[in-house]
């Protein structure tokens, strides 16, 4: 039966997507449920919807009396320029590299499933910061019941091979469809980008140029859109690199076994080999675009930037700026890349680009 959805469902579903406080989302599902048509076509969609507004009540609410909600907080809130979530098989090194990366304190242990909860750190790329996080690992048997939840506030992914074991191929695809099952599908590009390509600083990968597959429903099937099915951009880092004489060689040959589309860095967690390249690889592959604000009469601020995406516009600098002044912007003048010339006064609908420097004006 076709969904036939409204217009103010469609607006509620994105808004979904792109909150991520607990109370915001929650807003944005009840008014999901207030506008979705209610007939046989979307009850497994309104059923699902009540779970995860169940879901979401439990969380805003905090902790019962009693304290029978204590424990590790297992939804980390995001923090920095994006929320990097470590997924890979057991024994893969992620801990191992997300000390590296962050700096941290993660639980390194030669044997499987040393991480028992979501370990949080920050990796620094010029003058922005990723908040990566080091999750369980993921294995043909069995992942955390709770896992895919927490991929919710995840921008992108760091999937996570050791490029020395020779079941690597099997794991990869293992941790694939085990994620799939909680609705969690990785893509190489951040969707409603199809032309954003990771750009290594040393190397080419023809994967970033590839096409992603045509998708979409056949002649006459009417599909009703799985608001909750993720589609996070991955980065996939072949561990290990430091045991092979030819680290580039060896990650050909895996890619040539295990045909995904993502782009693919070979490093050594141990050694420090290839993570360099780690930061800048999540900075294109999230389209990050740094902002400074500049007050009127006085320099611009270049000590910390706002961070956006690509295709984002002066409105959304002033909703970071003060929410709720926000409807209230009357122009703004612009220097940089988006600008024709320096100072430019553009509208709340210009479009940033990296490096700009933002005058608001309420």
């Amino acid at each position: 039966m076709p969904a036939n959805l409204s217009p103010e469902y469609k607006k509620a579903q994105e808004a979904f997507r792109a909150a991520r406080e607990p109370q915001e989302k929650l807003e944005c599902l009840r008014e999901m449920l207030r506008t979705i048509p209610k007939h046989k076509g979307t009850e497994h969609l309104q059923a699902d919807i009540k779970s995860r507004m169940k879901e979401l009540t439990d969380e805003v609410g905090g902790p019962r009396k009693g304290g029978a909600r204590g424990g590790p907080e297992l939804v980390v809130r995001p923090e920095g320029a994006g929320q990097v979530a470590l997924i890979g098989a057991p024994n893969a090194g992620k801990s191992t590299l997300h000390t590296r990366l962050t700096g941290s304190h993660a639980v390194v242990g030669p044997y499987p499933f040393a991480t028992k909860f979501p370990l949080p750190g920050m990796l620094a790329h010029e003058d922005v910061q990723f908040q990566v996080v080091d999750l369980p690992p993921v294995s043909a048997d069995y992942i955390e019941p709770w896992l895919g939840g927490t991929l919710h506030n995840a921008d992108a992914v760091l999937l996570v091979v050791d490029l020395s074991d020779p079941g690597c191929v099997e794991q990869l695809t293992a941790v694939e469809h085990r994620l799939e099952e909680k609705k969690v599908d990785l893509v190489a590009r951040v969707p409603g980008r199809p032309d954003a390509a990771v750009h290594l600083p040393s190397e080419e990968d023809p994967r970033a140029d590839a096409a992603p597959p045509a998708e979409g429903p056949g002649p006459g099937e009417a599909v009703v859109e799985d608001p909750f099915r993720l589609h996070v951009p991955a980065l996939l880092v072949a561990n290990k690199a430091d045991l092979f004489e030819d680290p580039a060689a060896e990650l050909e040959v895996f890619r040539e076994l295990a045909p995904d589309p993502f782009v693919s860095l070979a490093v050594s967690a141990k050694s420090g080999q290839g993570l360099d390249r780690i930061g800048p690889a999540l900075f294109d592959l999230l389209g990050v675009v740094r902002v400074y604000s500049k007050m009127p009469g006085h320099p611009a601020d270049n000590n910390k930037p706002f961070t956006l995406r690509a295709g984002q516009t002066v409105r959304d600098v002033a909703l970071q700026v003060h929410r709720g002044l926000a409807g209230e912007l009357k122009f703004a003048r612009v220097w940089g890349r988006s600008a024709e010339f320096d100072g430019q006064q553009v509208s709340g609908d210009h479009v940033v680009r990296d490096r700009d420097v933002v005058e608001l004006h309420w």
